[in-house]
């Protein structure tokens, strides 16, 4: 994969977004869910693709943790549903398909994916291999409809494809405007 300074610094600058409102958790049975990491997860997906999208999605994740305002299921969760839906995005190209990705990436597989790590690592011996996959769906399901109110927007606008434009390799601005 080759380096893209300008999807590096988005991804960076959404990871600092998604821990700096990590604080905007709401507890949905035994998890802590965090709509606007699926907000995220989704924007990363369109606008960055697989790759970044995993990146940005495990670093909010291991910073949340180091600051303790997240979860050892985070990872799980947050991984498989950034990157299935930018692995949608890329190979169907609508936004329906990112926002799939990451309700069924999120909801059902990371939610299934924390079973072995809540007894395993948190000693959670009471967990069953569906235990997380209610409060997850519920999460991103909120962030998923945030996300798809705010792309709409953009579309609408005319900025999508301007946004989407700046983020890919060789991107050229509009005359008279500088980086």
């Amino acid at each position: 994969m080759k380096l893209n300074v300008r999807k590096l610094a988005l991804a960076g600058m959404m990871t600092a977004l998604g821990v700096c409102l990590s604080a905007f958790s709401i507890p949905v049975g035994a998890s802590r869910c965090f709509p606007i990491q699926h907000l995220l997860n989704v924007l990363a997906g369109v606008f960055l693709g697989p790759g970044y999208a995993l990146g940005f999605s495990f670093s909010t994740a291991f910073i949340r943790n180091l600051l303790g305002t997240g979860s050892l299921l985070a990872f799980p969760g947050s991984m498989a549903g950034a990157l299935l839906g930018a692995l949608l995005y890329r190979f169907g190209g609508k936004i329906w398909m990112a926002i799939a990705g990451e309700v069924v990436g999120t909801g059902i597989l990371g939610g299934i994916l924390c079973y072995p790590i809540a007894i395993l690592f948190m000693g959670n011996q009471e967990a069953a291999i569906f235990t997380y996959v209610m409060p997850f769906l519920i999460s991103t399901i909120g962030g998923c409809i945030l996300a798809a109110m705010l792309l709409g927007i953009l579309c609408k606008s005319g900025a999508f494809r301007y946004l989407k434009s700046m983020v890919e390799e060789g991107a050229r601005l509009p005359k008279g405007q500088t980086s």
